[in-house]
């Protein structure tokens, strides 16, 4: 357990610079722009590229050690950092803030590059609580990684804003660049004992076998149907990434806003802490979707009215019941998926559910900008929608966040009652 420690510190190491820099981001780009599309593109952008790169990382994981991965990821984060640096310098303040122009988008999607590469470490991260952890302790060893991401988001969600809002982008990115040297060097130092490398001989180690993964998939009983609800969950969670950061910079500034995130994530820490001490219960598939019922209320409730306290509480609880969720998949891939294979079933997971936040971002983006927001802020809308969400500015956004709570709602309803819950939560008892 002490080795899992040092590995989980450098990892909140990591974290915190990858957040750090992708909050910024995110918080220039819409305060340069004004442009909810621009925004929404980005957090698109980068659920895609998860998408794409998560098969690749699972299969680099599964066919080496574990602590060269995470050096290799940290390495070449740094060096899109790097090179974000280099387009930073050499491009005028114009192209870089124009979201229309190459240099927005290099600027943009070298970063981008960087941040995602960096979770290949987190697939790594999940095969090492196999590695270094007893099973019996699998969902705690998880709600100590939320409750090491909880941190992350509490730090950096205030340090971007303020970052963003008091020294401006290029000091930003500097210090990113640092705090990533410094995660690199110190895990030099860090110790994970792997003498070998647990190879599958049914799988190339050439080629990046999808049809492996998905055989081993299908031949746990239920486990397809826990990666598909996760992927609709994943749909649902593009609206929030397009969404929540547009809605809360109309009621904080852009430094108040960071503040905010970071008190509310304090969720993340305390959710993290009930599940290291608590445990997932005897069910890990009956807690996920608890949690999603739960998220669907949230949806519903937290901007029935533009006041900013009922917006804050609903994030604040949100966070609070996203480790859970996560902790859950994670323990129940850890237990019924073997360790040889864990890397490409935690890359696949990540790769399809990943895609699937991109197309509602990239969706609902246009559909915000263009048609809700300017119909809620019309007579027409007011008349119509006005009785359940009040009136203000983002009346638009909140439309959105309504019908997605209730989608979601249904789709947690409709989960309960299905057989492969039944047939899951059976094939994790006997395991």
């Amino acid at each position: 357990m002490k080795l899992f420690y040092n590995v989980l510190l450098n990892t909140l190491l990591a974290n915190v610079t990858t957040s750090y820099i992708w909050f910024a981001l995110t918080f220039w780009v819409y305060l340069e722009t004004r442009s909810v599309l621009a925004t929404a593109f980005i957090g698109g952008s980068y659920m895609l590229l998860v998408a794409v790169f998560s098969l690749i990382f699972g299969h680099i994981v599964d066919h080496h050690k574990k602590k060269n991965v995470m050096l290799f990821a940290g390495g070449l984060t740094l060096l899109f950092y790097l090179l974000a640096g280099g387009i930073f310098i050499s491009s005028s303040h114009a192209a870089l803030t124009d979201w229309q122009s190459v240099a927005f988008w290099l600027f943009g999607g070298t970063i981008l590059l960087g941040s995602v590469i960096e979770n290949m470490r987190n697939i790594a991260l999940s095969t090492t609580v196999t590695l270094l952890v007893p099973k019996e302790n699998h969902d705690k060893a998880n709600g100590m990684i939320g409750s090491v991401q909880g941190i992350g988001f509490l730090v950096t969600s205030v340090f971007s804003g303020l970052s963003i809002g008091l020294l401006g982008m290029g000091w930003t990115l500097t210090i990113a660049i640092a705090l990533t040297m410094l995660a690199f060097v110190h895990l030099l130092f860090v110790k994970i004992p792997e003498e070998d490398i647990l190879h599958d001989p049914e799988l190339s180690k050439k080629n990046l076998d999808i049809r492996g993964s998905i055989k081993t998939i299908r031949a746990i009983p239920g486990l397809a149907a826990l990666i598909l609800f996760t992927t609709f969950n994943n749909f649902i969670g593009g609206v929030y990434l397009a969404l929540m950061d547009p809605y809360g910079l109309t009621l904080f500034s852009v430094e108040l806003w960071g503040i905010i995130l970071g008190i509310t994530s304090t969720g993340f820490i305390i959710g993290g802490l009930i599940i290291a001490k608590k445990g997932l219960g005897k069910n890990p598939i009956r807690t996920l979707l608890l949690v999603n019922a739960i998220a669907g209320i949230i949806g519903i409730t937290f901007t029935i009215r533009e006041v900013w306290p009922l917006y804050v509480l609903g994030i604040f609880i949100y966070m609070c019941i996203i480790p859970a969720a996560e902790a859950a998949e994670q323990t129940i891939i850890q237990r019924v998926v073997p360790f040889k294979r864990q890397g490409r079933v935690f890359g696949f997971a990540q790769s399809v559910e990943a895609a699937a936040s991109p197309v509602t971002a990239f969706l609902i983006g246009p559909i915000a900008q263009f048609a809700l927001i300017p119909y809620m802020r019309s007579e027409d809308g007011q008349n119509e929608f006005g009785w359940l969400l009040g009136s203000g500015e983002a009346r638009g956004i909140a439309l959105v966040f309504v019908l997605t709570g209730f989608i979601t709602l249904l789709a947690t309803f409709l989960a309960f009652q299905s057989k492969s819950y039944r047939i899951l939560s059976s094939t994790y008892e006997k395991s």
